[in-house]
């Protein structure tokens, strides 16, 4: 969908990530394997993860507090939480984080497309805004893929880590700097098993059911997720360039899910976009599934960078399997 009228309009971020930092040479240890090995499959340095007693709503609410902050605490509507690891399989996590803000009786549910549920997130609240019902919002992305992986897994133990980025977006322009200009979201359910977490719901019950630790695990098939990840985060961001009419060189900037440095090289460059023009800041957090997006934004405000009104596409890829991509203009940011 393009949208003609109002849309959201980026107005407020945020981030957290937790106090655990975990170096290389800790997981280099644990596998058996080698720093440089770890560096040169993905890019990644280190990684932040959870204490034991912490939890995605921990997260979600201080990311959200900032974001809030940044823009001078404005009321809000509703509340889409992203992500792929809730505080508990029933309920949704979101009033929860709602309700711990400040702001019991709004709309505020979850939202699981794993990495491109930030997008989806912004697609949705724009949605939303766009239909008069509600003017202003907080799109949060927390995970805690820590909390699910096999931390002896050679495939996932070194990718991922923990964190939460919100946004708050308000009704307004596709023209104001912040606007979100457009959008396109896809799936294919026949890649279910490329990466999955079997365990514990509907399919694979676990009321009942002598558990089996292994399906408590979030597996991939790292290969895989390469190949369709560089597919359909390029496909997408094609398409809204397309629809936007942006040739390569109109794009200032590529935000990707960052899922490892080689998959946003790899996506940059087979879009036809310099990868000096590709926010990265998957070396210094790892791969955290929905934050990863508003992460890597505010790690680009902080560099001082990208300016008002630079011309951004997001792209995502993501389980289910998902992806996504959305135009929009840098916001102005008002710290």
């Amino acid at each position: 969908m393009t949208y003609s009228t109002a849309t959201a309009v980026i107005t407020g971020i945020g981030a957290y990530l937790p106090d655990r930092v975990i170096k290389n040479d800790e997981i280099a240890e644990r596998l058996g394997v080698s720093v440089d090995w770890i560096q040169d499959r993905t890019g990644i340095e280190q990684r932040f993860f959870l204490e034991p007693t912490g939890s995605t709503s921990d997260m979600a609410v201080e990311a959200g507090r900032k974001a809030l902050e940044s823009c001078g605490n404005p009321a809000i509507d509703f509340l889409i939480l992203a992500t792929c690891t809730p505080d508990h399989l029933f309920p949704a996590t979101a009033p929860n984080v709602a309700a711990r803000l400040g702001v019991p009786g709004i709309a505020a549910f979850d939202l699981n497309a794993a990495c491109s549920g930030f997008i989806y997130g912004l697609s949705v609240g724009a949605g939303m805004l766009a239909s008069g019902g509600y003017k202003t919002g907080l799109v949060i992305g927390s995970d805690a893929i820590s909390t699910i992986i096999n931390h002896d897994d050679k495939v996932t133990a070194p990718i991922f880590g923990d964190g939460a980025g919100a946004v708050v977006i308000r009704a307004g322009s596709p023209d104001e700097p912040g606007g979100l200009m457009a959008h396109t979201l896809g799936s294919d359910g026949n890649l279910l098993d490329i990466m999955k977490t079997p365990g514990g719901a509907s399919r694979q019950r676990a009321a009942g059911v002598p558990s089996d630790p292994e399906s408590s695990y979030f597996g991939m098939q790292g290969r895989l997720v390469y190949k369709y990840a560089v597919s359909r985060m390029t496909e997408a961001s094609l398409s809204i360039m397309d629809r936007m009419g942006w040739g390569v060189d109109d794009v200032d900037w590529l935000v990707g899910h960052q899922a490892n440095r080689r998959i946003l090289v790899a996506t940059a460059e087979t879009i036809g976009i310099d990868p000096a023009r590709a926010i990265i800041n998957v070396d210094r957090v790892a791969n955290t599934s929905a934050a990863s997006i508003p992460l890597a934004l505010v790690d680009a405000i902080h560099s001082g960078v990208p300016k008002t009104g630079d011309k951004v596409v997001l792209t995502a890829f993501g389980g289910g399997v998902t992806w996504a991509a959305a135009a929009m203009t840098w916001p102005e940011f008002g710290f």
